[in-house]
């Protein structure tokens, strides 16, 4: 389905709420979809956690829980990307979609909206994930999105002196943090981030800003793109409890972020 605000239009498919393609007039802005590899274009939705859960099994208040396993023994991406969502509300600029996941390696429902909306030159998401179920849950979310560059991009953050990199073990955090900055070059990594983002290359500029999603994925292994990943939480939020939420039932959490295109 398109949603369109003057020359500026994007489409969103119900499976998974996945954000398949952002125009400008007919200039692509997102990397074109991938269906059947959701995460190496367009923008998948990671809900109930973002990126990676090592071992794909965790311990929550005295419970062992098993997730989907990849290829490295880890899981990853979280639980919605293949799931169906109704759409609840569409406008010309605007759309909604709504998911109740339930999962035998997670211990609650939950309630995920998805609500895009377009605006000129760019395109704000909100997240708003409630706790339907009788147990408390833990929860991380993110976005992935991959941004068109050419090879001459650079990032740029409002506030240099707040980024702190993830120290990781095989792609997985530690749980701490380092002062660094960021550079060109490959990554794969995970960063704490404060203020807005900005991503520049001859082929377009755009600014990302994030609430409640302070951490940043940055992944530049799809060529002719770099993926800028707002989450909530960092990668195995469950082991090492960085910017884990635990939702009690009945509680809400919002989380949002915008890219606007200069």
């Amino acid at each position: 389905m398109k949603i369109k605000k003057g020359d500026t239009e994007a489409e969103i498919l119900t499976k998974g709420a996945y954000l398949y393609s952002f125009k400008i007039g007919n200039r692509d802005m997102i990397l074109r979809g991938d269906l059947e590899r959701p995460t190496r274009g367009g923008m998948a939705i990671l809900i109930p956690f973002a990126n990676r859960v090592k071992n794909a099994e965790y311990v929550f208040e005295g419970v062992k829980y098993t997730l989907p396993q990849n290829r490295e023994g880890n899981a990853i991406h979280g639980l919605v990307m293949d799931k169906e969502f109704n759409v609840i509300g569409k406008s010309e600029d605007s759309i909604s979609l709504q998911y109740i996941l339930e999962h035998e390696g997670y211990p609650s429902k939950l309630d995920c909206v998805i609500t895009y909306k377009v605006f000129k030159y760019g395109l704000r998401i909100k997240i708003v994930v409630r706790n339907v179920g009788n147990k408390r849950a833990p929860l991380t979310v993110g976005a992935h999105p991959y941004f068109i560059t050419a090879d001459d991009w650079r990032i740029v953050v409002e506030k240099e002196e707040s980024i702190k990199k993830c120290i990781s073990f095989n792609k997985i955090p530690t749980g701490e943090l380092v002062k660094t900055k960021l550079e060109h070059t490959d990554y794969d990594d995970c960063f704490l981030i404060s203020g807005g983002i900005q991503l520049h290359s001859s082929y377009s500029k755009v600014r990302i800003t994030r609430r409640n999603m302070p951490f940043v994925q940055i992944y530049t292994g799809v060529r002719g793109s770099i993926a800028i990943e707002p989450m909530s939480g960092a990668p195995d939020a469950y082991h090492n409890g960085l910017g884990l939420k635990i939702l009690e039932p009945n509680e809400s959490s919002y989380f949002a972020f915008a890219f606007r295109f200069h």
